[in-house]
């Protein structure tokens, strides 16, 4: 025997363990193929490193990668979802990053680029999932799922409301707003679940972070689903819904949030929803301790795809 050669198990192959190595390998969600053809995709995972519009700390435009890095150690386990992803999805891709620019015009060639994409995603036939990125970034998701779907009930994760008008000068504090106001969103149709913060009401029924731990993950899913009903839903998750505790690593924190456990556990509850897209945003990993903020948010992303392929 060569001194190079091991005594590896015949029987072993090398992908049966390739799957547990979670630190090697090209670095693309869930370690699904990098990919722009659409045909007979299930679902797509896009990513739009952007952070123009951020208030407090920067850094978010890393944040697709840094979920990226985290995602094969957060998709290899599923134990809250009874379904093999991959045999229900076959085909997921990871479509790679867009929407990112260097100059003046960066907020605009965002919002066009991603719209572009996230339409072209969508009129294939193909669910969303987009890796944020700051707040600013659900506006093209968003339009591109209205034009396809009708008008869209937003359930929104975050501990703060994000409804500022924006008047053109675009941050991470206006698309709830924005959106509605443009006709894409049903706000009596929509929720804003664990907010903590106050900022203008532009008819989204609140549901305030103190409600939300008070009654529990399934009696929240049970009222969302409830004001939700069977219209098409695009779900927003800001993973500053959570508390500090469980993401340090994001732009704004405020303290008083729930468990990553318990958003997991309403997201699983939340099956039977038509979900036709969504994003999970402000993922900052310069902030982050131990990264586990990237794995909550990988995690989280797990399951809203497991919520896209629950009604297929």
């Amino acid at each position: 025997m060569s001194k190079y050669e091991t005594n590896f198990p015949s029987d072993r192959k090398y992908e049966d363990v390739d799957v547990h190595l979670h630190y090697a390998g090209i670095s693309t969600f869930g370690g699904y193929p990098n990919t722009r053809e659409l045909k007979d995709v299930d679902i797509a995972i896009m990513g739009i490193p952007f952070d123009c519009g951020v208030t407090n700390r920067p850094g978010a435009r890393l944040g697709p990668r840094g979920i990226r890095n985290m995602s094969k150690l957060a998709c290899i386990f599923n134990y809250m979802w009874e379904m093999d992803l991959d045999e229900v999805c076959p085909n997921i891709i990871d479509y790679g990053d867009v929407g990112h620019y260097m100059g003046p015009r960066t907020t605009q060639y965002m919002l066009e680029k991603s719209y572009e994409h996230a339409k072209k995603i969508l009129d294939s036939g193909a669910k969303l999932l987009t890796l944020g990125g700051d707040h600013t970034i659900p506006y093209g998701p968003v339009r591109a799922a209205s034009e396809k779907y009708g008008k869209i009930s937003l359930i929104h994760f975050d501990s703060h409301q994000d409804s500022i008008p924006s008047e053109g000068e675009y941050s991470h504090a206006n698309f709830a707003y924005d959106l509605q106001a443009e006709g894409y969103v049903d706000s009596e149709k929509s929720v804003q679940a664990c907010i903590r913060t106050d900022m203008p009401l532009c008819g989204y029924n609140i549901i305030y972070a103190n409600e939300v731990i008070e009654m529990g993950p399934k009696a929240l899913a049970q009222k969302i689903k409830s004001i939700v009903g069977n219209n098409p839903v695009y779900i927003t998750f800001d993973i500053d819904a959570l508390d500090p505790a469980y993401a340090p690593g994001t732009g704004t924190p405020v303290c008083g949030g729930p468990t990553t456990n318990d958003v997991r556990t309403t997201l699983r509850n939340l099956e039977g929803i038509n979900l036709v897209a969504a994003d999970i945003v402000e993922v900052l990993p310069a902030y982050d301790f131990g990264e586990i903020t990237a794995l909550a948010a990988a995690s989280i992303a797990k399951d809203l795809m497991c919520l896209m392929a629950s009604n297929k």
